[in-house]
């Protein structure tokens, strides 16, 4: 049965909809509740669905907006369920999300940005250029200015080690990239990116890359 995605203003989001994203991940971390969830409604601008027939498969909290002058997607929170269909259902969201990308920044680069839990996460980058932190990777000065803009975006300013791109928890549910798959081939070292890293408290890490104008309007991105 194929993923199916839709995207729709946050402002329609029901509390329905509210309780069956909960029920996503209600026994395990990160353990997203409604009363969460319910302020990512509010701080977020678009919300995504991936389903599987009538099955809630994952979904997506992002928003497209110009950070400096810079055409940006922000996805501040998703969680994914951990099925053998996982990946699929996170590249079905990506897809939908690159292609509003393209609608609303038509002929110009895209960044993406997010945090991570784990390093299975980094697959939402796949396709993207320049994806930062990377390993062996001494990140330039304005890709640490970029670091901190998007911690300070993501209300986590002043909790950035913008040398590692880690933001420490401050001890309160915390959004972010929630995926894990056991099919998916990390390539070597990503998890060093990681270590010490306590996602269950809060601790995130800023992770950023490029959609190119020319992918975004090849369709290639997201599958």
């Amino acid at each position: 049965m194929p993923i199916v995605v839709s995207t729709k203003d946050c402002t329609a989001l029901s509390d329905a909809e509210l309780a069956e994203m909960a029920d996503l991940c209600a026994e395990r971390p990160p353990g997203f509740d409604i009363g969460f969830l319910s302020k990512q409604r509010e701080e977020w601008v678009l919300v995504t669905h991936a389903r599987e027939g009538n099955k809630l498969r994952g979904y997506s909290f992002c928003t497209l907006e110009r950070i400096g002058g810079t055409p940006s997607l922000l996805v501040g929170l998703a969680s994914v369920d951990r099925t053998a269909r996982a990946e699929a259902s996170l590249k079905a969201m990506m897809a939908d999300q690159y292609r509003r990308a393209l609608l609303a920044f038509p002929d110009e680069d895209v960044l993406l940005g997010t945090r991570l839990m784990s390093p299975e996460g980094f697959r939402a980058f796949h396709g993207l250029s320049d994806i930062v932190p990377a390993v062996g990777h001494k990140p330039s000065g304005e890709e640490r200015a970029w670091a901190r803009r998007l911690a300070k975006r993501f209300g986590a300013e002043g909790r950035l080690d913008d040398r590692s791109f880690r933001v420490k928890g401050d001890g309160s549910q915390s959004g972010g990239l929630d995926f894990s798959s056991a099919k998916v081939k990390l390539p070597d070292g990503l998890e060093t990116l990681f270590a010490g890293l306590d996602a269950d408290a809060g601790d995130r890490l800023v992770a950023f890359g490029w959609a190119m104008a020319e992918d975004l309007a090849g369709g290639k991105l997201g599958h």
